[in-house]
């Protein structure tokens, strides 16, 4: 008996080593997730791939005097060692939102910005943290103010940008002054076309940076290469538990229907019927998702179609317009990476789950789905899967995880308009003298 049960574990053991076979169908579907390509260029976005708007931003992405409390910026909420999120279930900026942080790694590839996709770019989306009073609380006058009265700011923007308007002139431009207030509205119609377009400018610049927080090269990727190449080497950067999780991803559990692609999303919005799970003034928050959030964009002077965009008639902005709200919309969020997954937990809109197998054991049974209208998901079907399957599928979302992006992006830098060091990764230029 105890010799029968060595030569299985043996026999187990030589199958573990020599990897998992997949079906020429399952090839065909894995190297489509791999490699990452080039950031797209952004036509909305002059300075996209500008080094010296890439460096300002990154001053501005990790400044706390930005906020009105002098100790909340973009790193707040969005901190490079948790892959750019916070570990929260709902941010907290100036105070709690009402969401979760999403990760920005690769986040210059996504089509849409915010869990309920408000923004067309990604610098408009950088633009709505300023004034939201949980966030900065601040305003826009302020944060160009800021700009105008920091030597070093000032002469960065200037560089990129030309010059400020004459922030010091606090009649035309009142403190505090934001876009639905009072004094913002009794503004000189010219005043406020200036502050706005200073403010996009900078956001702009925070969106350069943005593009260059990259994460490639985890583990999948080498295993991918190796599948591609028939390297036995390449393959084994994923472990047998890892490559029986890949087959169910790709086959039996059907994960790649919404997380498609090298970014395993498919850039869309889906209702999982997931429960409120967020209280607001002691009562369940529900949150509309898409179904706000598509009105928000198109109506936006502050989006790919309005008249801050370098490319307000291309195809971002046609897209936005051209974007049809319906009943299906309600409750649907987007489709988050799973890339660096591991490192952004808890998960979903709300923070609903703290680890990966929990999000995985709600999939398998759909257990609390909570049927909000005719409209739900229809694909959405329980797994079904054993145990030994879910930590196979767990094995693998763990290959997922790639090393940050260099150190010198991780911090501020010394100053908005030193010499660049590091030119965009998807970028042919060099370095800025």
């Amino acid at each position: 008996m105890l010799v029968a049960a060595c030569i299985i574990a043996l026999l187990h053991g030589v199958a573990e080593e020599a990897g998992i076979d997949f079906t020429p169908q399952e090839k065909r579907r894995i190297l489509q997730h791999s490699p990452i390509p080039p950031v797209p260029d952004d036509p909305t976005n002059d300075w996209d791939k500008n080094p010296g708007a890439a460096l300002l931003g990154q001053a501005l992405f990790f400044d706390t005097g930005f906020s009105r409390n002098g100790a909340v910026s973009c790193s707040t909420c969005h901190q490079p060692p948790r892959a750019f999120t916070d570990g929260r279930s709902i941010a907290k900026g100036l105070a709690p939102g009402t969401r979760h942080t999403p990760g920005l790694l690769n986040v210059a590839h996504q089509r849409w910005f915010f869990w309920d996709g408000r923004a067309d770019t990604l610098w408009s989306q950088a633009l709505h943290p300023i004034e939201h009073p949980s966030e900065f609380g601040s305003s826009r006058v302020d944060f160009v103010r800021r700009i105008h009265s920091d030597d070093g700011y000032r002469a960065a923007y200037t560089d990129l940008f030309g010059v400020l308007p004459p922030m010091e002139d606090v009649e035309r431009f009142p403190p505090g002054s934001h876009g639905t207030s009072d004094a913002w509205k009794a503004m000189d119609q010219a005043d406020r076309e200036a502050v706005n377009r200073a403010m996009t400018n900078l956001a702009k610049a925070v969106a350069a940076y943005e593009s260059r927080l990259r994460g490639g090269n985890a583990p999948f990727d080498l295993f991918v290469e190796g599948l591609r190449n028939s390297d036995p080497a390449g393959m084994a950067a994923l472990s047998p538990s890892a490559q029986r999780g890949l087959k169910l991803f790709v086959g039996k559990a059907g994960c790649r229907q919404c997380h498609s692609g090298p970014l395993f999303t498919d850039f869309e919005f889906h209702n999982i019927g997931l429960p409120a799970h967020h209280m607001v003034d002691g009562q369940p928050l529900r949150d509309p998702g898409r179904f706000d959030g598509i009105p928000l964009v198109q109506k936006s002077a502050l989006s790919a179609h309005g008249s801050f965009s370098d490319d307000p008639v291309g195809d971002k902005a046609r897209r936005t317009r051209s974007t049809k709200r319906g009943q299906e919309h309600w409750g649907a969020f987007k489709t988050p990476t799973l890339r660096n997954i591991t490192s952004t937990a808890p998960y979903m809109h709300q923070g609903h789950f703290n680890t990966l197998m929990d999000v995985l054991l709600y999939y398998n049974t759909l257990e609390d789905m909570e049927l909000q209208d005719h409209h739900q998901e229809a694909v959405l079907k329980p797994l079904n899967l054993d145990e030994a399957e879910l930590a196979d599928l767990l094995a693998f979302l763990h290959s997922l995880e790639s090393p940050l992006p260099e150190e010198s992006l991780l911090q501020a830098p010394s100053r908005p308009h030193q010499v660049q060091e590091h030119p965009h990764p998807d970028s042919n230029e060099g370095v800025e003298q």
